[in-house]
């Protein structure tokens, strides 16, 4: 499993008119082709009447699964160049769609691949890039007594959390970074001076935010 790897955090859509022509940008993070498939069918079906639903949708820890179509735009002018914009961001798991109402006027191929560039970036703007980060469930089974002390440390570490149980004893779950879990464990061992009891559970992505600037 990657460490981490980029890419939208919901679906998204944003609007915009070149030389009467209307395009709209559709993103969404996808877990599989069947997925993506009916994400752009489901687009497709939306805009029915539209002149052109283009796409592009890449899946796969080494994008393995790469998918195209121009919708009868001329070829090499709309699906590619959204799946390049796919590829340039560093984008996995997503299905990018560009929607087009033509307004008369013809784009030519240059303005054809600029616009339905364009509008998979606004697409995916609109769906919110964000980072995937591979975790471990570390669950730590604890006496009562030991819970002020193992929270307030956790909330040092800003360690993220998962649900706590209370039973006979606390199990808090714990989720450092898939990397870090093994110094993760010898540091709760050291802590809790051997006497916490320790599974791991399973792994995970957990979505973090991309800093702007």
């Amino acid at each position: 499993m990657l460490s981490s790897y980029t890419t939208v955090q919901q679906a998204g859509r944003a609007e915009f008119v070149i030389r009467k022509s209307r395009f709209i940008g559709h993103a969404a993070p996808v877990a599989s082709e069947q997925e993506a498939i009916a994400f752009v069918e489901r687009i497709k079906k939306e805009h029915g009447t539209a002149t052109h639903n283009c796409s592009a949708f890449m899946l796969g820890e080494r994008d393995e699964i790469q998918k195209q179509s121009d919708d009868g735009e001329p070829s090499g002018t709309a699906g590619k160049p959204i799946l390049e914009v796919i590829k340039h961001q560093g984008l996995k798991n997503i299905a990018v769609v560009v929607t087009r109402y033509f307004g008369g006027i013809m784009l030519g191929a240059g303005g054809l691949i600029r616009a339905y560039s364009d509008g998979a970036v606004a697409g995916i703007e609109a769906a919110i890039p964000i980072n995937q980060v591979l975790h471990q469930e570390v669950n730590v089974h604890i006496d009562y007594t030991w819970l002020g002390k193992i929270e307030n440390e956790l909330r040092q570490r800003q360690v993220l959390l998962g649900e706590t149980q209370f039973t006979d004893k606390v199990i808090v779950a714990c989720l450092p970074l898939y990397t870090e879990k093994d110094a993760f464990t010898a540091w709760i061992t050291d802590l809790t001076q051997g006497q916490a009891i320790i599974d791991l559970g399973v792994a995970l992505y957990k979505g973090h935010s991309i800093a702007k600037g």
